[in-house]
């Protein structure tokens, strides 16, 4: 198996790896938990929105001084048992055996019997002002008159005092103890009274209201009143009751995030892999890139988990302003939007302002931090996008609330936050650079400087070299300015691409004052190898200074695979007879492998053949940048290159527009009409030696 292969199964996993933790640790369910708050204090967090039906309940003060209030007023249930009654008379009668007064007495203790006789429970209540009920009929209560009635001790003083007159009853009395025979038979009919009691509680401890599904509970900025209180924990009950009544349907909850964010992973996976195979094709940039959004998830679950408002803070406009500093704008992008729409799952409350949100910082960022190279633009970058976060703010409240006094100030101080972080951008770029190497628009505008060490004794030792190099530069920077490439990249390479030429200044001919050193030389295949060590001796050089990877590319790259022309045809002048081999005339490549390794090797061989035209009349330049770009496209030098045919004439048209300006006639004063005459005489007569660029030696 191919160690590329290998990259993309060790990719997939740590796709698959992210997934999962992404899903299992870090995506909300319904929330358990409710802000904090204070009656009579303002709701200081987002609006609170019904996402069921529910009763509001009573707080469990008010419950417990209902319940208290219900159990002291409720007037007792209570049944009068006339079999009681009639068992004891019917006793009391075979007792007094028909003695004298008996009849009277026993209609006497049938008459209090009839009332009732209460025990004393019943005549506490009684005498505490309280009702006495009793069943009648079919469920229905009656109020039962206790004025006749009494407890076991007043029915017996009330058959004494009462019968006091009546000797023959008095006679009775003593024949027996009354007393036995008096017991309640007004009982507290129990079961009756836990229903009603029940009953009266529930419609005491009736919701005071029922929230629709969708309805708002409160919003930001409203004052909690005890009602609102009671709205809120009532909320919160019933979704911790939801969420353990719905164990079963967990596993629904948890496929349905997965394939969510399977489906959005799956998008990113799929555009790296067919618009950026550069990207896809290198392990380390696509888990710097996964990293990158793990980071911002892991960062929004713990704030959401913390305080949800915190979300704001997090700066999600250094998600473009990062990955552009190392990738193109479309990349960044995308992995912006793929970042923000797997965080609005975890910031499950108020998705739509969330995402038009970062929408519109992605976007900002984009546009006005593009070729990041000051740390003005930043600064200019974290202002527009402040301004965008405060009117979407604004513009949403008004949207839900419909009320400029439900905006919450603390926002843009959270939103204030949040561009502070994202102006000190510059302080994270070179981390990211030195943990996963790559190379930032600012390091090359560093590089660019022609201050520089390495380019300082470029332009010591090969002075026509560097001017050489700045000409490639300025040329290459404008092509790739329009064909969509990174310009500072190319223009960077430009200035180094020919660095190895220190090594040996003298053997070309941007340097050369005088003599030729390759005339010295008996073969011309050691002229070409001269010529040829300059890539290596230039990919050397940059090894010892230190200089990024993209760099040593480009001075790899930048003659590719192709043959020093020049040095060949002499080979093949001087053995006319024999077939010359091409191996030791042709550089070791590779081919290049980007658009700026392309435009760099145009660029490079146009400015050098263009100095070496007599004539730089339109014409002639158009003439020889078209043979120059349409041979190194023959020979298959650019085919590796992810560069169109379109953009190739892009480019052509801008080399002759360029060189046609740099290179173009200034009128002659007089004095100076014979000595340029002289001058170019003197010039067609001296051929020019080779200067290390094959297309600009082909006419030699």
């Amino acid at each position: 198996m191919s160690r590329k292969n290998n990259n993309y199964i060790i990719m997939a996993l740590v796709l698959l790896s992210i997934l999962l933790i992404a899903t299992a640790l870090f995506f909300s369910r319904e929330t358990t938990r409710i802000e904090s708050f204070e009656v009579g204090k303002p709701w200081l967090h987002s609006r609170l929105e019904a996402s069921f039906q529910f009763d509001i309940e009573l707080d469990e003060a008010t419950r417990k001084h209902i319940t208290d209030s219900v159990n002291q007023n409720f007037a007792k249930i209570y049944t009068l048992d006339r079999k009681k009654g009639e068992q004891q008379i019917a006793l009391l009668s075979r007792a007094l055996n028909g003695r004298s007064g008996s009849s009277a007495l026993l209609q006497a203790v049938y008459t209090l019997y009839n009332n009732g006789i209460v025990d004393n429970d019943a005549a506490n209540d009684i005498r505490a002002g309280k009702q006495l009920r009793f069943m009648v009929g079919n469920n229905e209560l009656q109020v039962v008159d206790a004025t006749n009635m009494r407890t076991v001790r007043q029915a017996y003083s009330w058959l004494a005092d009462s019968m006091r007159s009546n000797l023959a009853i008095q006679e009775a009395l003593k024949a027996v103890d009354i007393s036995n025979y008096l017991v309640p038979n007004m009982m507290v009919d129990v079961e009756e009274n836990e229903k009603w009691m029940g009953e009266d509680l529930r419609n005491a401890l009736r919701s005071p209201g029922t929230i629709q599904q969708g309805e708002v509970i409160i919003s930001r900025g409203e004052i909690v009143t005890p009602k609102k209180a009671s709205a809120i924990e009532s909320y919160q009950n019933e979704v911790i009751r939801r969420n353990k009544q719905r164990n079963t349907d967990e596993g629904l909850n948890l496929l349905g995030q997965i394939l969510i964010v399977a489906t959005l992973m799956l998008a990113f996976y799929f555009f790296i892999r067919m618009l950026r195979r550069q990207v896809f094709d290198s392990l380390r940039r696509m888990v710097f890139l996964i990293t990158f959004i793990t980071v911002f998830v892991i960062a929004v679950f713990l704030l959401v988990k913390f305080k949800y408002s915190l979300l704001y803070v997090i700066p999600f406009a250094l998600v473009p302003v990062i990955v552009s500093s190392f990738f193109d704008d479309h990349t960044s992008f995308f992995v912006h939007i793929v970042t923000v729409l797997i965080c609005s799952l975890i910031a499950s409350s108020h998705q739509a302002e969330f995402i038009i949100m970062q929408f519109l910082a992605g976007i900002i960022a984009i546009i006005s931090a593009k070729e990041l190279t000051k740390r003005t633009q930043l600064v200019r970058c974290a202002a527009f996008i402040f301004l965008a976060y405060c009117i979407t703010y604004v513009a949403m409240t008004l949207i839900n609330e419909g009320d400029f006094g439900k905006i919450d100030k603390l926002y843009f101080a959270y939103f204030l936050i949040n561009c502070v972080i994202l102006s000190f951008a510059f302080l994270i770029i070179p981390i990211v650079e030195k943990a996963f190497g790559f190379t930032s628009s600012m390091t090359l505008l560093e590089l660019a400087d022609i201050n520089n060490p390495l380019l300082r004794q470029l332009s010591t030792n090969c002075p026509g070299t560097f001017q050489h190099s700045l000409q490639v530069a300025n040329l290459a920077g404008e092509a790739a300015l329009k064909i969509g490439a990174n310009m500072q990249l190319v223009r960077a390479g430009a200035l180094y691409h020919d660095i190895g030429k220190t090594k040996n200044p003298a053997f070309f001919t941007e340097n050369q004052i005088g003599e030729n050193p390759h005339d010295h030389l008996v073969r011309p295949e050691d002229s070409a190898k001269i010529v040829i060590d300059h890539v290596s001796n230039g990919l050397k050089i940059a090894e010892d200074a230190d200089l990024p990877k993209v760099i040593k590319d480009l001075i790899a790259q930048h003659h590719g695979k192709g043959v020093t022309r020049y040095f060949y045809y002499k080979a093949r002048e001087a053995r006319p007879d024999q077939e010359v081999d091409k191996t030791p005339f042709s550089y070791p490549g590779p081919n290049p492998q980007t658009k700026e390794a392309a435009i760099l090797m145009m660029a490079d061989a146009c400015e050098a053949a263009t100095k070496s035209l007599n004539d730089h009349s339109e014409e002639s330049i158009a003439a020889m940048v078209n043979k120059i770009i349409d041979g190194q496209v023959a020979e298959g030098l650019l085919r590796e290159a992810p560069i169109s045919f379109r953009d190739v004439e892009t480019v052509k048209r801008l080399f002759i527009e360029r060189l046609r300006t740099a290179y173009h006639a200034r009128v002659a004063y007089p004095s100076e009409v014979k000595a340029s005459a002289t001058a170019a005489n003197d010039a067609a007569n001296t051929p020019p030696p080779y200067n290390g660029t094959a297309a600009a030696n082909d006419k030699k």
